[in-house]
């Protein structure tokens, strides 16, 4: 995202402060980010815990509304949001109607503008952030790492030398990061906005993105939208005035049919254009990858033929466009047309990598990907007994209503106490009330009254545990204990920074566990925060297979780990997978949407996903580890 003179703003405040904004293209996501940074300020400012918390409590109601929330104020039908009070609510109408919030400039107005990029360093928080201001005068990431290569943080209360120096290392982090990239939920989001607009204006016969977002990518630099209409120069023009444009990147060009803009807040947005009936090698062409393109532009010179998003020209001996009386164009109007003229078969978009495709739609072995459809349920969801955000009740309703068969929740276990994980008390308590809930939905099934969409076969509430693998390899519950679950899924939160040989050592605890069911998020890597753990995976991998443990893809926006590539290679070692939400919000549950595309880009197929399974198969799988027997 770029500002009007091309620097990246570096606080929420830069974001929104254009005058003149659309208070209606604010995204929730956004407006949740001033709340944070206001938080932020006032934790900087030394201000009382319970204010700070009172805006994140906001920030967090704001960012899993399923409601649009500037749409709904501008409507005047402001949603009830949990934590938003009369204060909160008033400044949220002020940000809807003015595009502006005055208490968040003046706040952001009192310290230094730059003193909010030092929260981008690991190990720095807003605290901190005050603390070595005020003691230090240190505003900027310079003055930081000026400070810490002199040995000067270590002077303020609460700063070590071992803390100084992951400051270093944390700086070096942030230097070597990419330019910031949308997560896929949020393109995916943007995208189809964008395809639901340009399917209003006169004369298009279609549209659909393509690029990075269509391929699944994890994280997408640019948008890319391909237009079908008699109009094209209508149509280009409808782009440059749409709502949410700040600027033209270059105007028309290309002959005519394309153009690129800056979106206000966000990454910029290339259209193409072209006549309908012509959308195949445009689709193809702009849906990439690179690499992909590449080969089937080599397959079309074998046969005669010189590939681009026009379509494909007949060529002389010399590889050059024949012109004049022999020029020839092909155009088709589907991918599966112009695949089909190269002799392929149609390639699914999260496979055109480069990684080996071309060779198996050749030999007849594509992978027919799983699809979001195919999941019967979900194996890794939450509730408010630890962090969750809904009750039990209200988190299986919802998945009823989604048409799955099961649900597996699993709250967190007791040694995790910033997840507020359950005592063995707890969890023979939540036993009960899921009992109760099961014996429920069975009497309403029976008696014809289990909710619209529910699953033929009816629903259970499967009773699980996310439990957590301690810093010395022992897991947090005892055999006895982890028998009673129906599945058990283990993962690794804490003592990140350990050897390679010490989190192999936990990993494999858990593996051979007789009782273990799910490794989730095994990497244990967030998304442009922290890193994979540093394991040897081809073991991993090979551990996983032998004891038939199932590997999680998560599909939490931040996550989505197991990634493509690591999928890929433990199918290889021929490992199997669960695709699951990690739902702690009702708005989370779609979070499979974005686990299956890393499934599908990791060439994984229904059959290779056990939660693709009947209820009662899925049951067996858990009940059938080879060391169990």
């Amino acid at each position: 995202m770029s500002s009007a003179d091309g620097q990246e703003p570096t606080t929420a405040a830069e974001a929104t402060a254009t005058p003149g904004a659309n208070p209606a293209a604010l995204t929730n996501e956004q407006v949740a980010s001033l709340f944070h940074e206001i938080a932020d300020v006032l934790e900087i400012q030394g201000e009382l815990p319970f204010k700070i918390g009172a805006y994140r409590r906001a920030a967090d109601s704001i960012a899993h509304s399923p409601i649009d929330i500037m749409t709904a104020y501008r409507a005047g039908t402001p949603p009830r949001l949990p934590g938003v009070g009369k204060a909160i609510d008033e400044k949220l109408a002020e940000l809807a109607a003015t595009g502006r919030m005055g208490y968040h400039e003046r706040l952001v107005a009192a310290v230094p503008p730059s003193l909010v990029t030092l929260l981008r360093v690991p190990g720095v928080g807003p605290r901190t952030a005050g603390d070595l201001w005020r003691a230090l005068g240190v505003a900027t990431l310079d003055d930081l790492e000026l400070a810490a290569r002199e040995g000067r943080l270590r002077t303020v209360k609460g700063i070590s030398a071992k803390t100084e120096q992951r400051i270093l290392e944390g700086i070096a982090e942030v230097a070597a990061r990419p330019p910031k990239r949308m997560h896929m939920a949020e393109a995916r989001e943007l995208a189809d906005r964008l395809v639901a607009l340009a399917e209003t204006w006169p004369g298009v016969a279609s549209a659909q993105a393509g690029g990075s977002v269509r391929r699944g990518r994890e994280t997408v630099g640019d948008l890319d939208l391909l237009v079908a209409t008699d109009d094209q120069a209508a149509v280009l023009d409808e782009v440059h005035r749409a709502p949410g444009v700040e600027r033209v990147v270059t105007g028309v060009r290309g002959g005519g049919y394309r153009t690129s803009v800056q979106l206000l807040r966000g990454p910029q947005l290339d259209v193409m254009t072209m006549r309908p009936g012509r959308e195949g090698t445009y689709l193809v062409h702009f849906t990439g990858s690179a690499a992909h393109n590449v080969r089937l532009r080599e397959r079309a010179r074998d046969l005669g033929w010189s590939l681009s998003e026009h379509g494909f020209a007949r060529i002389d001996e010399s590889g050059e466009v024949v012109t004049g009386d022999g020029a020839e164009l092909r155009t088709f109007a589907t991918e599966a047309e112009v695949y089909d003229f190269l002799g392929l078969p149609w390639i699914e978009p999260e496979l055109r990598e480069d990684r080996g495709e071309i060779e198996a739609a050749l030999a007849g072995t594509l992978p027919r990907l799983v699809r979001v459809e195919d999941l019967q349920g979900d194996c890794h969801t939450h509730s408010e007994w630890t962090d969750g955000k809904e009750s039990i009740e209200t988190m299986a309703q919802a998945a009823r209503q989604l048409g799955y068969a099961y649900q597996v929740l699993t709250d967190h276990s007791w040694s995790l106490t910033i997840a507020n994980g359950l005592s063995p008390t707890q969890v023979e308590q939540q036993r009960r009330v899921i009992g109760d809930l099961n014996e429920r939905f069975a009497r309403e099934e029976a008696a014809g009254e289990a909710p619209p969409g529910a699953h033929p076969s009816g629903f259970r509430l499967l009773h699980g545990c996310e439990m957590e693998i301690r810093i010395d390899g022992r897991l947090d519950y005892d055999d006895a204990l982890l028998a009673r679950f129906d599945v058990v899924v283990a993962s690794l939160h804490v003592g990140r920074r350990q050897s390679r040989a010490q989190l192999m050592a936990r990993y494999e605890t858990a593996l051979r566990s007789p009782h273990v069911d799910i490794i989730a998020h095994p990497s244990g890597r967030k998304i442009d925060q922290r890193p994979d753990l540093d394991l040897d995976w081809d073991r991993f991998y090979r551990l996983a297979a032998e004891t038939g443990t199932l590997l999680e893809v998560n599909g939490s926006d931040e996550r989505l780990d197991l990634d493509d590539r690591r999928a890929r290679a433990a199918l290889d070692a021929g490992c199997r997978f669960t695709i699951d939400s990690d739902a702690h919000y009702l708005s989370e549950w779609d979070n499979v949407r974005w686990g299956t595309a890393m499934a599908r880009r990791g060439w994984l197929e229904a059959r290779h996903v056990a939660n693709t399974l009947p209820r009662e198969a899925f049951l067996a799988v858990m009940a059938e580890k080879p060391h169990r027997v």
